[in-house]
């Protein structure tokens, strides 16, 4: 924060757009969120952008890394609606989207909403179900609403879809397709905590004395106010050679030796639009290289494939992502 304020002194900086009451509240729900988390600063910030661009988020980890309880506190942050749903092997679509049921005084079927009719969906496990169901799901996130039997009910706003899932070399788990995960604006990798984090969350475990984390969160930002943010957002100033810069990395994932698979068209407009979020969180109103190379690994996490040689050699999508970026000259 400190290097943007001075930033902005060097250049005569006056943003034209009112963005203090935005980066207040990114603050707020930031130090909210710290009262219980421990050492996430990175994914409670993915989350935050992806709230204020519309994305949907997919958070991959191990267990007991506090995947569930990061996504279900910061949902408590926003006056919203909230939604869990446990993914099983045995889920099918009709347990996610409701199922029409008769009515015997108006001998009429009539339809009952499903858990996805909320605001804030955290779904644990999405890998564990079958792949209708996951379709079911996809489709809902990517429409943004639900036909059922002739009739379209659009999903309220705000709504983001916050999935765990299992590394896919546990047990009993569908892996997802590609065209499903494209759906998804970031992945976020969670790694075992450092030792020094792990001393700290167990002394904020133990000074809570059995209280509920939930119990100490504050609600922060209501749907009306977030509206008006996202608005702000879109006014952000993009330049040309900004342009330039996300459509040549993305480019060079499609003819990379090391990957099978490229971003699409999709990646760069994700990458744009979360850059121009990160942005006018830190007070800018105009978009900086720097702010597109914080984008570019959770967007392209999970949209570029690894070709088999370099994955048994164990190279990791963020490697060849972070390569790729370094070859590409950043604008000046």
């Amino acid at each position: 924060m400190e290097n943007n304020e001075e930033q902005k002194e060097e250049l005569g900086f006056d943003s034209r757009i009112p963005l203090a009451e935005l980066q207040k509240a990114v603050a707020d729900i930031k130090q909210e969120l710290s009262k219980v988390i421990v050492g996430q600063e990175n994914f409670i910030e993915l989350l935050i952008v992806s709230l204020l661009v519309d994305g949907h988020v997919l958070i991959e980890g191990v267990p007991g890394v506090a995947k569930t309880i990061t996504a279900k506190l910061f949902a408590k942050t926003l006056k919203t609606e909230f939604s869990r749903i446990q993914f099983t092997p045995d889920l099918m679509p009709s347990d996610i989207l409701g199922t029409s049921v008769f009515n015997a005084k108006t001998t009429d079927f009539e339809f009952k909403k499903g858990p996805i009719f909320s605001n804030i969906i955290l779904i644990d496990e999405i890998n564990r179900a079958p792949a209708k169901t996951q379709a079911a799901m996809f489709e809902t996130m990517e429409e943004r609403q639900v036909t059922m039997d002739g009739t379209t009910y659009p999903m309220a706003a705000p709504f983001m879809v916050l999935a765990t899932q299992n590394p896919i070399e546990q047990e009993g788990t569908y892996a997802l397709p590609e065209a499903q995960l494209d759906r998804f604006l970031f992945k976020i990798k969670i790694d075992y905590p450092k030792t020094e984090e792990e001393i700290l969350i167990l002394k904020t475990h133990h000074e809570r004395k059995g209280s509920q984390p939930q119990t100490l969160i504050k609600d922060i930002l209501d749907p009306k106010q977030l509206a008006i943010f996202k608005g702000q957002i879109q006014e952000v100033v993009v330049e040309e050679k900004i342009f330039k810069y996300i459509a040549e990395v993305v480019a060079k994932t499609r003819n990379h030796p090391h990957l099978y698979l490229g971003g699409s068209p999709r990646a760069s407009i994700a990458a744009l639009n979360s850059a121009k979020a990160f942005a006018a969180i830190n007070g800018r109103d105009f978009v900086t290289p720097e702010d597109v190379k914080k984008a570019m690994v959770p967007v392209l996490n999970h949209r570029v494939i690894l070709t088999p040689e370099r994955e048994m050699e164990g190279m990791s999508t963020e490697n060849v992502v972070q390569m790729i970026m370094e070859s590409v000259e950043i604008p000046r």
